[in-house]
């Protein structure tokens, strides 16, 4: 059960000034039936902001239907800004058993355009647990700002991967054994009266680098089919389940994930108690959970939404790729192009240039761009292999 968000910065609009939501508006004109589809799209944004009910659900389907081009298919990869790429690679392949997928280092207009970083040079390493990968980039060159060393699992900053256990007192165990740092006070077992969430297991960590890890474990009839392994498989550590973020308002980030991208909603849950506050480490805590997956699969992203308590900080505005608190989660689209369209008309505001060509497919796709969610959270929309 997981957690990451944060805030845009401002808004310019057409006249020159700015909004508290850091999206700005198109300089050249649209056609006529652009113009409609905006307005559609941001209606329909307004609509989920405010809460409506049956008309805004018949606009979300509509607009999922309007714009299937731009849909997102699958999560790719989950990614994440290290400082020594070397050492972040052993503690993911000695301690949670990842093997090494690719290793490559990549310069240049194209990717610096994508990345959204002025002169970067990256090493990047994919490494694969079961069917997922994540990703690891150390930028050689600029080097960015560490974690935050107050950070805290409310702050929209936070991300984090979910790693699905056979057993989490073993794997309790061997974490302890390499001596990495606690992010939970120790495993906990969610209580039963949460028909959602009752009998989950999990405990949270940090990698070397501050960025916090889960990991989980599902009992039978919770999570998807493929995490209940037979008594036979010996293994720990299985996959990754989803990636988890959080957010300051579950309806306005339902509309960038659901209404805007395609991804469906699988799950909802609302955590409290004792043992949900010793996982995240915050006294109080009060979660309302919301499960996306893709249609074509990958990871879960989760919705972080603190009911309580709500003193979390906003994603820091000025955060670049080459912070180690920057994480990014690829998805895969059928034509990055329209999503790109989709994405200016409904505001959301761009870390790369646009859709960037790039000179190689080392990073597992041609063709990619970069935007914030409404709360600041990096996603990389790619189109894959």
């Amino acid at each position: 059960m997981s957690a990451a968000h944060v805030t845009a910065g401002t808004r310019m609009n057409t006249d020159g000034s700015t909004d508290e939501h850091g999206y700005r508006s198109r300089k050249k004109p649209y056609s006529c039936s652009s113009v409609l589809e905006s307005v559609f799209i941001r209606v329909l944004l307004l609509l989920a902001l405010i809460g409506g009910t049956a008309p805004a659900q018949a606009l979300r389907q509509a607009a999922v239907s309007a714009t299937a081009d731009a849909a997102v298919r699958a999560v790719q990869t989950v990614g994440m800004t290290v400082f020594d790429v070397e050492r972040a690679a052993a503690f993911y392949r000695d301690v949670l058993t990842f093997e090494m997928v690719s290793d490559a280092e990549v310069a240049g207009e194209e990717y610096e355009r994508l990345s959204g970083v002025f002169g970067a040079r990256a090493r990047v390493v994919r490494m694969r647990l079961g069917g997922e990968t994540i990703e690891l980039t150390e930028y050689l060159a600029p080097r960015g700002r560490p974690v935050p060393p107050d950070s805290r699992s409310n702050d929209r900053w936070f991300q984090h991967v979910a790693i699905v256990v056979a057993d989490v007192d073993r794997a309790y165990a061997r974490l302890r054994a390499h001596r990495v740092e606690h992010a939970s006070s120790g495993p906990q077992l969610l209580p039963a009266w949460n028909p959602n969430a009752g009998g989950i297991a999990a405990f949270y960590f940090k990698d070397p680098d501050g960025h916090v890890l889960e990991v989980i474990h599902f009992p039978p009839g919770k999570g998807l089919a493929k995490w209940q392994r037979p008594a036979r498989d010996t293994a720990l550590f299985l996959g990754i389940d989803h990636t988890a973020i959080v957010v300051r308002d579950t309806p306005a980030s339902l509309a960038f994930y659901r209404d805007l991208l395609g991804l469906a909603v699988a799950g909802e849950s609302e955590n409290y108690g004792t043992e949900q506050e010793h996982l995240n480490n915050v006294f109080g805590a009060r979660l309302r959970i919301t499960s996306l997956r893709a249609p074509s699969g990958g990871p879960g992203i989760e919705l972080l939404e603190y009911l309580a308590p709500r003193d979390g900080r906003p994603y820091p505005a000025d955060a670049k790729s080459n912070d180690l608190f920057h994480w990014q989660t690829t998805l895969v689209a059928a034509d990055p192009a329209a999503t790109a369209r989709a994405l200016r008309r409904a505001g959301a505001p761009f870390v790369s240039s646009d859709v960037v060509a790039l000179p190689d497919r080392v990073l597992g796709f041609g063709r990619g761009l970069a935007v914030k969610d409404p709360d600041g959270h990096v996603m990389r929309i790619v189109d894959g292999q």
